[in-house]
């Protein structure tokens, strides 16, 4: 790898592969003449924590990465989630980063400085915090209702940006006038936390709501959660790849 990996500095997995049911090939998508990858490897090397390596289902997403000037590996192509891929990457480059971050490789514009929040919110965080993610205030009620958007369930304490993760759900929770957060999934683990997630069978609400993450709370481990202003775009359809290159190009 071309940067610095002592265990002192958090490492930002990308995991990508090419797969998918609404945008196949979406990791190599042009923005702005530029494969969606490397613009998520530009923002995570922008948050200038430490290593940044793009863990790669199929050789052609490494390639475009090497060609950038980035540092990719090759995993399996049958990682059941991007927490698994992640964990591969960490053990085949030899990784001693005890703090480590999984963003997703369809976030083309999030903000580096958000990337940064996520890692400071675990290393601030009481010794059994187990895992840190971003969450933003929920605006709208199409928002609210859309269950392709993830809520987290977040009791804020009033001026205090973080606060445990209560439960995940595609449902418009929590009831009444509380406030509704929408969970951006990207995740800080602490190096055994991601150890312990990824032995763990697939769990029962995790199967129902299809979220991974109520895999990790029902097992009792902790979530951090961080409030940030704003949700990035999450590529998944052309529509989205259409506005992401509005946003950047």
């Amino acid at each position: 790898m071309n940067q610095d990996h002592s265990s002192d500095a958090p490492v930002v997995v990308i995991p990508a592969r090419m797969a998918s049911s609404r945008l196949p090939g979406k990791p190599l998508a042009d923005i702005c003449g530029s494969p969606m990858i490397v613009h998520v490897w530009r923002r995570a090397c922008e948050a200038d924590l430490g290593p940044v390596v793009v863990a790669c289902a199929e050789q052609e997403i490494a390639d475009a990465i090497i060609a950038a000037g980035g540092d990719a590996v090759l995993t399996r192509s049958d990682h059941a989630s991007g927490s698994d891929r992640v964990r591969e990457a960490i053990g085949k480059l030899g990784l001693s980063s005890e703090l480590i971050i999984n963003l997703q490789g369809d976030l083309p514009t999030i903000d580096p400085a958000d990337i940064r929040r996520l890692a400071t919110a675990l290393v601030s965080a009481p010794a059994d915090v187990d895992i840190a993610t971003l969450v933003t205030e929920i605006r709208t009620d199409e928002e609210a209702n859309d269950p392709n958007v993830t809520k987290a369930v977040v009791a804020f304490a009033p001026g205090v940006d973080t606060a445990p993760a209560l439960y995940f759900s595609r449902l418009p929770v929590p009831f009444g006038d509380a406030p509704r957060y929408h969970h951006i999934g990207i995740y800080a683990y602490r190096r055994p936390a991601l150890e312990r997630f990824v032995a763990l069978p697939p769990s029962v609400l995790e199967k129902s709501e299809r979220l991974e993450q109520l895999r990790a709370l029902e097992a009792g481990m902790s979530i951090m959660a961080r409030r940030v202003d704003s949700v990035p775009l999450g590529v998944d359809t052309p529509a989205q790849l259409a506005e992401a290159r509005r946003i950047l190009c």
